[in-house]
């Protein structure tokens, strides 16, 4: 028996192939899926099985792409409605060659959540690996508030007897196979390891150590931020995407072609560095970092109009793409061709976003005259502190809430390193307000320069 990992960055999304004797299984695919297809063939293998452990709210399921480009069946749990697969209960096996699988119906993040359950029968009856998808992830379980504020502490109770009374019942040996890593959003604190067992977790995974009651709480005054994709991504993947070979391919955009898609209302996405998006950019462009695309395009982009990519010089478009496709954004045009400078070499319009250190903001607090803006997770500033006279809004939220924003006053923003507040920089500044400068290095620049911070 063989079985592998494939971690989709950004998500920290990870999905499994496991196969043996010319056979193979895929657990919680992705959409583009090339991943599987080929590491099947590395093993001479035929995908045959495709399991999907739950609706996903962050990613779209590659569950009917990968269906229909290897021929395997789609399985998912009962309790919800797809319009894709075969629903499988409590207690159905399955057998892929000598491996045996069994299905445990474990709800709690989702009402037909299921875990996968294998055992090399070749070897033992006893269960080798266990893919938990979104319920126990490694020093963490699966957040529970999907169906909002009155079904908390019911969901929190479903997932903690799911973990308790079913999954960890499997052996304290069995491999332990969770559907994502650390930073995922569908978790708060995952443990950044591979790999984990049973036995780690019922010894180590502070959520397990509490008493139910204790758990319940403790979720029912948990206040995870909800991307507003995560709609769009429940939908899809109750319905099913479109497949990827239906959809027109982007392609490279001449500077005429991008001054069309503007008057037209596109959305220009500039995936280049803060620093370089400060220095010059196009009118009306948001600023996402390359690897800041799978946090955060799910919060500040719409699914209806259309997408074009600005790059320095396009290197870094093959891996941006993805990106987009794993959220469902299959609206993207294209992207500049020649990167941004082709732009300002056709003498077109360019704007500029305001910069500054740590050491300037430092000495320029005690003047005042400007609203500091801290756009960090809410969980930064409350562990780490914050810069005497900030006011807080996330990143991701500065679309819905702006206008808790003075407009007559300069704005200064700043983040963990000068990323996210690029990106507030470049919302704020399609919202009209000028001038607003990015802090250079952020906290991080604050804190190893030995400034002051404030708590609560």
């Amino acid at each position: 028996m063989w079985f592998e990992r494939i971690v989709s960055e950004g998500l920290a999304h990870n999905s499994w192939i496991f196969g043996t004797g010319g056979v193979a299984a895929v657990v919680d695919p992705r959409r583009d899926c090339e991943a599987y297809l080929d590491l099947a063939r590395q093993h001479d293998a035929v995908i045959t099985h495709i399991f999907e452990t739950h609706r996903n709210e962050d990613y779209v399921t590659g569950g009917p792409e990968l269906a229909a480009r290897s021929g395997a069946r789609v399985f998912h749990g009962a309790r919800m409605a797809f319009a894709f697969g075969v629903p499988v209960r409590d207690g159905d096996r399955i057998k892929l060659g000598p491996l045996a699988i069994r299905i445990l119906e474990t709800p709690g993040h989702t009402e037909e959540s299921i875990t996968v359950v294998v055992a090399d029968t070749e070897v033992s009856d006893e269960p080798y690996l266990v893919f938990s998808g979104d319920s126990l992830f490694i020093g963490d379980i699966a957040r529970t508030d999907f169906f909002g504020q009155e079904r908390k502490a019911e969901m929190a109770a479903t997932i903690h007897d799911s973990i308790t009374k079913k999954i960890l019942f499997l052996g304290k040996g069995t491999i332990l196979c969770p559907a994502h890593g650390a930073g995922s959003v569908c978790g708060g604190d995952i443990a950044d390891l591979p790999l984990s067992t049973l036995g780690f977790e019922e010894k180590t995974n502070p959520l397990l150590a509490i008493p139910k009651e204790e758990f319940v709480k403790k979720r029912v005054h948990e206040s995870p931020y909800l991307p507003p994709y995560f709609r769009q991504m429940e939908r899809l993947n109750q319905d099913g995407p479109a497949l990827l070979t239906s959809l027109p391919a982007p392609r490279p955009l001449q500077p005429e072609n991008v001054q069309e898609s503007i008057r037209s209302g596109c959305q220009l996405v500039d995936i280049r560095s803060p620093t370089a998006f400060a220095a010059g950019h196009i009118p009306g462009s948001i600023s996402i970092w390359r690897e800041g695309l799978p946090a955060f395009a799910g919060w500040v982009l719409d699914y209806a109009r259309p997408i074009v990519i600005i790059d320095d010089f396009n290197c870094e478009i093959p891996r941006a793409l993805p990106h987009f496709v794993r959220l469902g954004y299959d609206n993207v045009a294209g992207w500049l061709a020649g990167g941004f400078p082709a732009w300002f070499r056709a003498a077109l319009p360019v704007e500029t976003t305001g910069t500054c250190t740590v050491q300037e903001l430092f000495r320029d607090l005690e003047q005042g005259g400007f609203f500091l803006l801290d756009v960090r997770d809410i969980k930064k500033r409350l562990v780490q502190g914050y810069i005497r006279g900030s006011q807080h809004i996330y990143a991701g939220e500065i679309p819905v809430r702006s206008e808790e924003i003075q407009k007559d006053l300069p704005i200064c923003v700043y983040c963990d390193a000068g990323y996210k507040g690029s990106l507030a920089a470049s919302l704020l500044a399609m919202r009209g307000y000028r001038p607003v400068t990015n802090v250079l290095g952020g906290m991080q620049a604050w804190l190893r320069a030995g400034f002051p911070v404030t708590h609560d």
